[in-house]
């Protein structure tokens, strides 16, 4: 079986300076972290992956156990960072309430903080809701006394790209994610039948 070959960045910004405070949009709220909320992340990170890109550069963002179980192990690193791992939620009431996003980061032994995913459901997006959750994220690496924040990014996400350079992060670096063929193509032909 051959391989493919996805081309991502590994972009970094510089935390010296004071970061944003954001502003959601009425009707939206972060929701800090805490243990309860896991399963939440997970689902809510799976409905803004399964059919998207990354759903098949990363097959674990295509299935909600998958999710759930990469939420597990976010939270199980050394350096999760629970002041930088938020939701987003629209409505108040239970009947009407949304998660909307999530993001979730780690501290590494150098003292960066790596954002690790960051997704936006489908119905909510264009809001800059994705912008308030990285400043967010940003805002508590600082608080952290982190310097610098990285992530990746699927260089065929350019919408991401942007939004990343515009909130400061560059590019530095070039790396490839090797998925087996028959693995992609069978999942891009899901993605396709949507």
């Amino acid at each position: 079986m051959e391989s493919v070959y996805f081309k991502r960045f590994r972009m970094d910004a510089d935390l010296q300076e004071a970061q944003n405070l954001p502003v959601l949009p009425p009707g939206y709220r972060f929701v800090a972290w805490s243990e309860g909320l896991l399963d939440v992340h997970a689902r809510t990170k799976y409905r803004a992956f399964c059919n998207e890109l990354d759903a098949i550069v990363f097959p674990c963002l295509g299935n909600l156990e998958g999710c759930r179980r990469l939420m597990r192990e976010i939270r199980a690193k050394a350096g999760f960072l629970p002041d930088a791992t938020w939701l987003i939620a629209w409505g108040r009431a239970p009947e009407d309430l949304q998660w909307c996003g999530t993001i979730q980061a780690v501290v590494d032994r150098a003292g960066v903080g790596s954002i690790q995913n960051i997704g936006i459901i489908p119905g909510h997006r264009g809001k800059q809701l994705g912008t308030c959750l990285i400043q967010q994220a940003l805002a508590s690496f600082q608080r952290q006394g982190c310097r610098q924040a990285s992530l990746e990014v699927t260089a065929d996400n350019a919408s991401a790209v942007r939004l990343y350079q515009r909130l400061g992060f560059r590019r530095m670096r070039t790396v490839y994610k090797v998925v087996e063929e028959g693995t992609a193509e069978q999942r891009a032909a899901a993605l396709a039948s949507y």
